[in-house]
């Protein structure tokens, strides 16, 4: 079972079918999930009969999602929820179309989407923000085509020996620096292959998977697809992969940077779009490298605006060790033509292949409000017909201290969070509320880390001052 569009019958003859098929299939119980602002699904399992009753009417759940951190501690500034308003249930619609079989779970899955209890769309949830931005790509007749890549370290450690350990001297799963490795794949062939079928077998395809560099490096290029469907699947990959590992007690780290002695983890986007006739309206034949018009124009957004939005695609204090000059990440909106040393990657090719590749997210990132930000950029470049720098050509690094100031991006979580709340593009696209609370809950991150006394601090002070 894969996901899949239903056929066009009636809601109570689909609903009938499902719960046949399920009870063929010897299903009991159906697990689900939503995806809240720091990109971490939440969600349970279900009985059928419960079930039942989602196929026919939205659930329930706890809006203490929106009224807690990553580690489940509260904010101490939140205006949404709290113990002001009681942690209220918010609504919930289960995504019929998004369903998928966990084999190795033995039952289904499905994708939910945060609503109000009134049904309409809700402000803060980030599958909801980013179909509001594709909406506006709709309705010019653009279809939006995006793929993620994800950078990832593998242990052979679990959670519980990670935590016994301080998170210090970890096992990953090959020695070394050797990026591109055949040796290292063939050597663990079994796991490279297996990995690559357990993905396909959930609907979450991959182009590609190889060793980066760094000991225990993966990278997997997961399949292009429409706009919401590659956020989607990007989400359930990031999740599942390290469910995935677990059950083999190994685990994996999407951390931005997990040691200042390894390089960091990106999580790139490609995006391309298409007019209603599926032609790339990023593609001109006849200019230099195909870049037509509408390419610059969504180029000069992305320069203009990624630092604006920064915050979207770098959400936590982490993210921020990686984005240094020379570490193989852009401090800079700069863009080039096939520069991996630049912001902005145009990749020259084709009516298929020409593509823009957004270098600045992190592994760490929710897929949904990273492509959220890239689609918004490019949108607002497109209708005010912006128009890009110079292309960088060799050391972008060297180039951005020619750059202009709004250019550059911030060098912390609190300073990129400040600059989100003030951005009056960032309301415009993604909606006061959901751009006060998530400003909100980066300052609380930002905040949360100044109050904390590390090992760098310890170890620096401790005796000699």
């Amino acid at each position: 079972m894969t996901s899949s569009k239903q056929p066009s019958t009636s809601a109570p003859q689909r609903l009938q079918e499902t719960l046949a098929r399920y009870q063929d299939l010897g299903v009991r119980q159906v697990k689900l999930g939503l995806t809240d602002v720091d990109g971490v699904i939440r969600g349970k399992y279900v009985g059928l009969q419960k079930f039942a009753g989602l196929m026919q009417k939205q659930g329930g759940f706890c809006d203490c999602v929106f009224g807690w951190d990553i580690d489940d501690q509260l904010y101490d500034a939140g205006t949404y929820t709290g113990w002001h308003s009681g942690f209220p249930d918010t609504g919930y619609r289960l995504l019929v179309e998004s369903e998928r079989w966990l084999a190795e779970e033995e039952c289904p899955y499905f994708i939910a989407e945060f609503v109000r209890r009134d049904g309409t769309d809700h402000p803060l949830c980030p599958r909801t923000r980013l179909r509001r931005v594709l909406d506006g790509f709709t309705e010019q007749g653009l279809s939006v085509y995006a793929g993620f890549e994800y950078e990832f370290f593998v242990f052979e450690e679990t959670p519980h020996s990670i935590r016994d350990k301080g998170h210090r001297n970890l096992k990953p799963i090959t020695p070394g620096n050797f990026g591109y490795s055949v040796l290292r794949t063939s050597g663990l062939g079994k796991e490279f292959t297996e990995f690559m079928n357990y993905c396909a077998n959930i609907d979450c395809e991959l182009e590609g998977l190889h060793c980066e560099t760094g000991p225990g490096v993966w990278e997997a290029a997961l399949a292009s697809k429409s706009g919401l469907e590659a956020a989607d699947r990007a989400s359930l990959f990031k999740t599942f992969s390290k469910g995935y590992f677990q059950r083999r007690l190994m685990l994996a780290t999407f951390m931005a940077k997990w040691s200042m002695d390894y390089p960091g983890q990106s999580g790139h986007l490609h995006l391309s779009l298409s007019d209603e006739e599926g032609q790339n309206i990023f593609y001109n034949g006849a200019e230099t490298a195909g870049i037509s018009s509408k390419m610059r124009h969504a180029v000069a957004g992305l320069q203009r605006y990624l630092p604006e939005f920064l915050a979207l695609l770098a959400p936590t204090v982490n993210s921020y060790t990686r984005l240094v000059k020379g570490a193989w990440a852009p401090t800079a909106a700069t863009w080039g033509i096939e520069n991996r040393t630049a912001a902005i990657r145009v990749i020259p090719g084709d009516q298929y292949s020409q593509r823009i590749e957004v270098r600045v997210g992190g592994a760490d990132a929710n897929p949904y409000l990273v492509q959220a930000a890239a689609l918004a950029a490019i949108d607002i470049g497109m209708r005010e017909h912006l128009l890009p720098d110079e292309p960088v050509r060799g050391n972008a690094y060297e180039a951005e201290d020619d750059l202009s100031p709004e250019f550059h991006f911030a060098s912390d979580l609190m300073s990129s969070a400040q600059r989100f709340a003030a951005s009056s593009a960032a309301k415009e696209q993604f909606g006061e509320t959901f751009v006060e609370h998530f400003a909100m809950t980066r300052s609380w991150e930002a905040r949360e880390y100044h109050r904390t006394v590390n090992s760098w601090q310890l170890e620096r002070y401790f005796e000699i001052v």
